[in-house]
């Protein structure tokens, strides 16, 4: 029987329309890198096009003071759901866990980031710096979309 990973969410409310933050994280995620500068550095793509599945970027983001990498695949978007999956494929976060995903779910009112991840050993922590990282990401995005 196969382990199924672990998972931890962040949940933020937000205020403008679900439609257009998801679209934000599906075709304009490098933009976070204006919209939160202390925490994304650089996002770039590397493979595939921007808001579609298959397209792989090089994200540089600071969590805990400290400068990461991580080479992130959008694995699934369902439009109809409002819902991407991001896998990391390679990175820092992967010394602490075999496997890691982030999945973004929106509607109305709300942003939901559920993180799965698969411990290295049993003293690995779950990733709980991601849920910050993630409601201020999404507190300053909905705060940037609802003025432009």
């Amino acid at each position: 029987m196969a382990n199924r990973p672990d998972s931890v969410d962040a949940i933020c409310p937000i205020r403008s329309p679900a439609e257009k933050f998801y679209n934000f994280f599906k075709n304009n995620m490098n933009e976070l890198v204006n919209i939160f500068p202390a925490a994304f550095t650089e996002v770039k793509v590397l493979e595939g096009e921007e808001g579609s599945v298959g397209c792989v970027k090089q994200w540089t983001y600071v969590l805990g003071g400290i400068t990461l990498t991580a080479k992130v695949l959008i694995e699934a978007i369902d439009d109809a759901a409002k819902s991407i999956t991001f896998t990391v494929q390679e990175g820092d976060v992967l010394q602490l866990y075999k496997s890691f995903k982030a999945i973004l779910s929106v509607s109305e009112g709300s942003a939901k980031w559920t993180f799965e991840y698969e411990k290295t050993n049993l003293l690995t922590p779950p990733p709980e710096l991601y849920i910050p990282l993630a409601i201020t990401a999404s507190t300053l995005v909905d705060a940037y979309l609802l003025i432009n």
